[in-house]
């Protein structure tokens, strides 16, 4: 299935655009679109910490993704 993914912050600039397309099988999870998307950018596994959000909520590893979810890279946040 593909899905579609939404960068913000640094992941805008790893992935040097704000949103991409990914090929998945049916049965993903956070985990496997992890494991794919630090291969394909390896500055994604530099970051201390990031986050998943598939359709507003933030996601597990273990959760299962779905051909028509809305899945968001959210990088660590700092202020002040």
């Amino acid at each position: 299935m593909k899905v579609n993914i939404l960068a913000f912050g640094i992941a805008k600039d790893i992935f040097g655009r704000s949103a991409l397309d990914v090929e998945l099988a049916n049965d993903a999870t956070i985990s496997n679109l992890k494991y794919l998307l630090e291969q394909q950018y390896p500055k994604l596994k530099k970051l201390a910490a990031y986050m998943v959000a598939v359709n507003n909520e933030y996601a597990l590893d273990a959760d299962t993704i779905h051909e028509r979810d809305e899945i968001a890279i959210i990088p660590p946040v700092s202020g002040g």
